[in-house]
């Protein structure tokens, strides 16, 4: 069925139901970034296959709504659709509440399905068609009446992350939840996020492609938790650990109707920002709603010792394959047939040769000169470009070990590359190196860091429409607010945290020139605390990503000393943490790559 018909068809059961507009995230019930096959309804409906985006479908018109990593994508992808590209953030570009508020009728009817929007987001359309008299169906899932092949939810078996893994047992997470909701005055604390679920009781999943984790939601009181997922996903371990700390176990589904329940209890915490729609208009009106974010976020964004000590172990896995992969690269490319997919799957079989890799973290994201201009391109086989000696091969990856969670990214020269594009490079790898060796005084957020990346970028000109970097979770989602880095707040990503000695942050500038190159350098940085005087408490970075950086493209001519110094410094870790583990004319080529520029 072409998007056309597709979107012919909603209409249709707009029109049944008598709704004006009708609005399509890209989300499943718990406001996960990435989501299972059964929630790819925007990517039915639009055609654009990029991770975020929102489709808004009006009687008439169709609107789509993407952000700056998607812009050359999803031009493309929506070509002869008839769904308008909305390019958020751009001058001119209105939100999607001020849209719906300017086009939908008085007296009309604004439709979505309530579980798949957040109450925060719903309550603020609420609001906005208030004075419109507009009216909100949120139990309608208008398109699966007509996807005939929508896949079905995700029943796979979830595991226990043993102690020496997770580093804090179950009951003591539990412990930390009960006391801030009794310093909060909390009788119940209403928690859907699933990498926080996950966490919590320290169980893992596979639910969603790349996120370890299990469909589910949980309800926390002071004597004991309720947890909704199908029971079938569980084993005999899971549910000996869930006996002995009082969590009692329900049906997914039931988390709908027992919410209506919680008529005794006099304040509920909830985020309103992960809670959906559905969930928060079926908690009684009675019963206050205390709104603030999730605590489960931050406490487990300060990874403890154990999860520190296992991180780097699954970042020297990690480099091993990295670093075979980039030997094989620049030993073939030219001399055999390799494309952006092939490569990709490459890399992938060096991973999975490491003890205690489970899978992806996210789908490989290889991209040759031009491509690599698309923040997020995917290759396919429709469009996947055979790799020359020449130019720059982009390669965002990353996995999920036992140890943790890897993202890393590095830009590979295959052969001779313009002086504009060295330029580039050198500049995107001084940025990144003057956040690795970044001192700041504790209280700082990546607002106040950012500016040490994009500095060399922006004293030319230049900027990238993203993000500097984002928190990374353990063996959980590879990007876990509510640390980051970027150069200005933006609400909805909620990664503005002050910067906490044990966070996970990736540090990853970058170059994307429309129709000419990419270029992105991405490490992981683990935040320590440095010396403490009369000035307070100074933080630092250390680097737990270990793979050697392509000196190939790098014209020191925009380099200082310094910059040369912590470059060298970097590869000199790196061949500490590798070399053990190379031998022969894998090593000899490890060696010259980390050697001095």
């Amino acid at each position: 069925m072409e998007v056309k018909e597709k979107l012919a068809k909603l209409r249709e059961g707009m029109s049944a139901e008598g709704i004006d507009l009708y609005l399509i995230p890209t989300a499943d019930f718990h406001e996960s970034e990435y989501a299972g096959e059964h929630f790819g309804v925007r990517k039915y409906m639009s055609g654009f296959t990029g991770s975020a985006g929102t489709l808004l479908v009006g009687k008439e018109k169709s609107a789509l709504w993407a952000d700056g990593r998607y812009f050359i994508q999803a031009e493309r992808e929506l070509d002869g659709s008839t769904i308008e590209l909305m390019r958020m953030g751009e001058e001119g570009v209105p939100t999607i509440e001020k849209y719906i508020e300017d086009n939908i009728a008085e007296n009309g009817v604004l439709g979505f399905d309530g579980r798949v929007i957040n109450s925060t987001l719903g309550n603020k359309l609420k609001k906005a068609i208030a004075k419109k008299n507009v009216a909100i169906k949120y139990d309608k899932d208008l398109v699966d009446e007509f996807w005939k092949d929508r896949p079905a939810l995700s029943v796979k078996p979830a595991f226990f992350l043993e102690e020496k893994y997770s580093g804090r047992p179950a009951s003591d997470k539990l412990a930390f939840v009960r006391k801030t909701m009794k310093d909060e005055g909390a009788d119940a604390f209403v928690l859907t996020s699933l990498d926080d679920i996950a966490w919590l009781y320290n169980m893992r999943g596979d639910d969603i492609p790349c996120n370890p984790v299990v469909l589910s939601y949980t309800v926390v009181f002071l004597d004991k938790a309720v947890l909704f997922l199908n029971e079938a996903v569980l084993n005999d371990k899971l549910k000996s650990e869930f006996a002995a700390n009082n969590v009692e176990i329900k049906p997914y589904n039931d988390i709908y109707e027992y919410v209506k329940g919680l008529k005794e209890c006099k304040k509920v915490m909830l985020d309103s920002n992960k809670v959906n729609y559905a969930i928060y208009s079926n908690i009684p009106e009675s019963v206050e709603k205390l709104e603030k974010i999730n605590p489960t976020t931050l406490e487990k964004a300060k990874k403890n010792s154990t999860e520190v000590e296992n991180i780097k172990k699954a970042h020297v896995k990690d480099g091993v394959a990295v670093a075979k992969f980039i030997y094989w690269l620049k030993k073939n490319v030219g001399k055999m047939k390799i494309t952006e997919l092939s490569a990709s799957d490459y890399l992938e079989e060096r991973r999975r040769e490491q003890e205690g890799f489970i899978e992806l973290s996210f789908d490989t994201i290889a991209a040759y000169n031009a491509n690599a201009a698309m923040m997020h391109y995917s290759a396919t086989p429709e469009h996947d470009a055979e790799l020359k000696p020449e130019g720059l091969f982009l390669v965002d990856s990353g996995g999920q070990y036992y140890e943790g969670t890897t993202d890393i990214t590095r830009t590979i020269v295959l052969g001779p590359i313009k002086d504009e594009w060295k330029r580039d490079y050198t500049l995107t790898l001084k940025g990144h190196m003057n956040l690795l060796n970044a001192k700041f005084l504790y209280g700082c957020t990546g607002i106040n860091l950012d500016i040490l990346c994009r500095a060399p970028l922006w004293n030319i000109g230049i900027d990238y429409k993203c993000g500097t970097g984002h928190g990374v979770g353990y063996l959980l989602n590879v990007h876990e607010a509510p640390n980051g880095f970027r150069w200005k707040i933006v609400p909805e990503r909620n990664d503005s945290a002050v910067l906490e000695e044990g966070m996970i942050t990736t540090d990853e500038p970058g170059v994307y020139a429309e129709n000419s190159h990419g270029i992105r350098i991405e490490n992981e940085l683990l935040c320590k605390k440095d010396i403490k005087n009369e000035y307070g408490q100074f933080m630092c970075f250390e680097s737990v990503t270990y793979a050697p950086i392509d000196k190939e493209a790098i014209d020191v001519t925009y380099l200082e000393k310094k910059d040369i110094e912590q470059i060298d410094a970097y590869h000199r870790l790196v061949f500490e943490k590798l070399s053990p583990h190379f031998e022969g004319d894998e090593l000899a080529w490890l060696k010259e790559a980390c050697e001095p520029i």
